[in-house]
């Protein structure tokens, strides 16, 4: 891996740093050394960034704002790219809002981006649903992209815009194509994950809403491998430019679900739902070569992951967890 040492200490903007996955980066950046600025929406709340609010500078405002983005974008070094505005699960229903507000707004940030001319941009991209049904697995890089969401065609849309404005502008940029990430943080009242979903379910004590038969199979990356890899990307100067991060390990539902009950000692009450379109019946993401490349390999077992997840659902204080026992 090549690393450049002009690099160490960049100011690093974070967009949609307040959220899950983003406050897990502004973390790891910090812990190196860099410096780090946080972009979100002024109405986010704040408690991810608790711990290092002193450490950083927070900037609020508008993604869609074009002088909001000019005021943080102008003399940032490095840009990591996080903002999304819907789901998987929600995209379907409205493609003109996820276009306006996702695809629109990457497209400000990367004019702006060609003005300012940041070291690197870095984004955050969909392995999940980029690739659409697999046919072959696991699935490399090189797979054809056919999305069959909303939510994937506009990630796949924003790839391709970066690298328009690569050839046209010279932009530096690495896209990471994640799994299924889970963590600490992550929402538990909404289908940002189901990890965080089915956990926030058991903490509360409330049935577990099952999509189909449980036979679909995802490839589980913890966060902090995740942010890890988002820093050895930015680091990286060579030539390659996309890569997946995941833990090229495939687990069904149901296997998901039988070790949601070893982890935390309960049973749960199931819900069978129909299964959703937007599904693929399996994903599972080749990661040889951000192992070869930027030397990356995923350090928490999936077990150990889902552990360190529970321990934090249960010392959220606003949730009331097992209030009857």
């Amino acid at each position: 891996m090549v690393l450049n040492p002009h690099q160490i200490k960049s100011r690093c903007l974070i967009l949609g740093g307040g959220g899950f996955m983003g406050s897990h980066l502004a973390e790891e950046l910090l812990e190196k050394g860099y410096r780090v600025r946080v972009f979100d929406r002024p109405e986010r709340d704040r408690r991810n960034l608790a711990a290092i609010a002193n450490q950083i500078e927070i900037c609020e405002g508008d993604f869609q704002n074009e002088a909001d983005l000019q005021d943080v974008v102008s003399d940032s070094e490095v840009i990591f790219h996080l903002v999304g505005t819907t789901l998987p699960a929600s995209s379907n229903t409205n493609p003109a809002y996820d276009v306006e507000s996702n695809v629109i707004g990457s497209i400000r940030l990367l004019e702006l981006c060609a003005r300012s001319r940041p070291k690197k941009i870095i984004f955050s991209s969909s392995g999940g649903t980029v690739y659409g049904v697999p046919e072959r697995s696991p699935i490399d890089e090189q797979h054809s992209t056919h999305p069959i969401c909303s939510y994937g065609i506009s990630k796949l849309a924003i790839e391709k815009y970066i690298q328009l404005y690569a050839r046209t502008a010279g932009l530096d940029y690495s896209i990471l194509r994640i799994s299924n990430c889970y963590g600490e943080r992550q929402r538990l009242d909404a289908s940002q994950g189901v990890v965080a979903v089915f956990l926030g379910s058991a903490a509360l004590r409330r049935p577990i809403h099952l999509w189909g038969d449980g036979s679909v199979v995802r490839d589980f990356v913890y966060v902090k491998d995740v942010v890890r890899a988002f820093r050895l990307a930015m680091e990286y100067t060579g030539p390659e430019r996309i890569f997946n991060v995941s833990a090229n390990e495939g687990i069904s539902i149901s296997e998901l679900l039988r070790t949601l009950t070893v982890v935390t000692g309960q049973s749960f009450e199931i819900v069978r739902e129909a299964e959703r379109k937007f599904d693929v019946p399996q994903n599972i993401l080749d990661n040889r070569k951000i192992q070869r490349v930027l030397n990356w390999n995923p350090q928490v077992s999936f077990e150990e992951g889902l552990r360190r997840t529970w321990a934090w659902i249960l010392d959220q204080k606003e949730l009331p967890i097992l209030q009857d026992s």
